[in-house]
């Protein structure tokens, strides 16, 4: 179970709807069932009162919006970031999350700070996207019309410029995105057994099935990310005879 985190002497305890409203602005889609859904999964621990009613602290909120952020902006299962929390509860310094994240919520570790990418996920014009990734105009153009990246609005996501800048370096190999059109393909088949997967959790309407149902999808593409890596890596292997 995560740490109780330590409070401000004469801090005031929050309730539900206080932690709601303070992430509220970052995270509008956040509901009661959800925190008591990451609660459950051992994210956070709040005090109770003799009554039983959770009062949460600013800790609990630090660490909330941490966990939050890196669900939604690296796409993280809760188990990968709950293994990481919970080294650092034992006086541990993990040395990453997945991607090279080295990063704690303030209230778990004064000496790490900084949330990944700012509390608000990115959204870059085509020229940021170039700029950041180093893609030539003919690249960016090849990106769109193999169906790499795509533009919500005219802007483009943090996942949009991860695909660029992995484009770029696989330029330097001689491989253009008509290449990689497969990627594209299989990915979308990935996702729709993972649909089909989560189809009875998705299906409800209460927030808590819904959170299970997202929670379930990022564990399989985990899964499914992991199997593709080992079936690369054993062909690959095979090339040293």
């Amino acid at each position: 179970m995560a740490a109780a985190q330590p409070e401000r002497r004469g801090a005031p305890a929050l309730n539900i709807g206080d932690v709601l409203a303070t992430l509220a602005e970052d995270f509008p889609s956040m509901t009661a069932s959800k925190i008591r859904f990451l609660e459950e999964k051992g994210l956070i621990a709040p005090n109770r009162t003799p009554s039983g009613y959770r009062q949460y602290s600013q800790g609990d909120v630090e660490r909330l919006r941490f966990v939050l952020a890196l669900q939604r902006d690296q796409y993280l299962p809760l188990k990968v970031i709950k293994d990481y929390l919970d080294a650092i509860d034992r006086g541990e310094r993990p040395e990453s999350l997945r991607g090279g994240l080295s990063i704690a919520p303030r209230a778990v570790s004064d000496g790490l700070g900084a949330l990944p990418g700012g509390m608000r996920p990115r959204a870059l014009s085509e020229a940021q996207l170039r700029a950041e990734s180093g893609a030539s105009a003919a690249l960016f153009e090849a990106m769109l019309s193999f169906g790499l990246i795509s533009a919500e609005n005219g802007r483009f996501d943090e996942h949009a410029l991860t695909v660029a800048r992995s484009c770029v370096a696989l330029a330097d190999h001689g491989l253009e995105p008509r290449h990689l059109r497969p990627f594209q393909t299989a990915a979308e088949r990935e996702v729709g057994l993972i649909e089909q997967a989560v189809a009875p959790s998705a299906s409800r309407r209460d927030s808590v099935s819904r959170a299970r149902a997202a929670e379930e999808a990022r564990e399989l593409s985990d899964l499914f990310l992991t199997l593709h890596r080992a079936l690369v890596h054993g062909l690959i292997s095979r090339m040293d005879g």
